[in-house]
């Protein structure tokens, strides 16, 4: 091997070895409590795509295990339902659960219905409160439209971790905007006609 030909290994091992460290500059690992929303943030990017294809039924069916996934929907029906959770049966509480799953799964697959060129990001920075963790997402268009932001409030569940509630344009908490109706309903009709109530809004979704 001449000596121009070992200078010029040098120099591209050297180039390479650069590369690879920028590359992880941009790349920093998420917190754990963020994977979930990243994986969740892919399904939906996906059904987004292929929205004219799958229909608003299709992406129903796409968006079920990712949304069983990423949102601890139990603990979610339990804190927007309040006190009232404590007195419900069993039966009354898996019903409510199924029709609140029903009508999270519905809103995504009705409301993310089109594909022009969006993108999700995640900040790496998390806050952490009380044990939970605050993971900011981000929806971004090519067209030139403000991002449009999404703070999820994740706890751990399990042996993972899980959203207990989504902050709408970063501020607008899904739980306290859904409370003061599921329980007013509650209260006046007991829990099958909250979840009645509650399927019906699915439905009108799924029209």
């Amino acid at each position: 091997m001449t000596r121009k030909l070992i200078a010029l290994v040098f120099i591209l091992i050297g180039i390479w070895g650069m590369l690879g460290q920028a590359a992880g500059a941009e790349s920093p690992v998420l917190d754990p409590a963020a994977k979930p929303i990243e994986n969740f943030n892919t399904v939906l990017l996906d059904s987004m795509r292929r929205a004219k294809e799958l229909g608003v039924r299709g992406r129903f069916s796409l968006l079920e295990p990712a949304v069983d996934a990423v949102f601890d929907l139990p603990e979610m029906a339990r804190l927007t339902v309040g006190p009232a959770w404590m007195s419900m049966s069993e039966a009354d509480r898996q019903q409510v659960v199924a029709a609140f799953r029903r009508l999270t799964v519905a809103n995504y697959a009705a409301n993310f219905n089109d594909y022009n060129g969006q993108q999700f990001s995640i900040d790496p920075n998390v806050v952490e409160r009380n044990g939970e963790k605050l993971i900011r997402s981000q929806m971004t268009s090519s067209e030139g439209k403000a991002p449009i932001p999404f703070v999820y409030r994740m706890h751990e569940a399990g042996s993972g971790w899980k959203a207990i509630d989504v902050y709408l344009n970063g501020t607008i908490s899904q739980l306290a905007a859904r409370r003061a109706d599921f329980s007013s309903t509650l209260q006046s009709g007991g829990p099958t006609v909250l979840a009645q109530k509650v399927n019906g809004l699915a439905d009108n979704l799924l029209k």
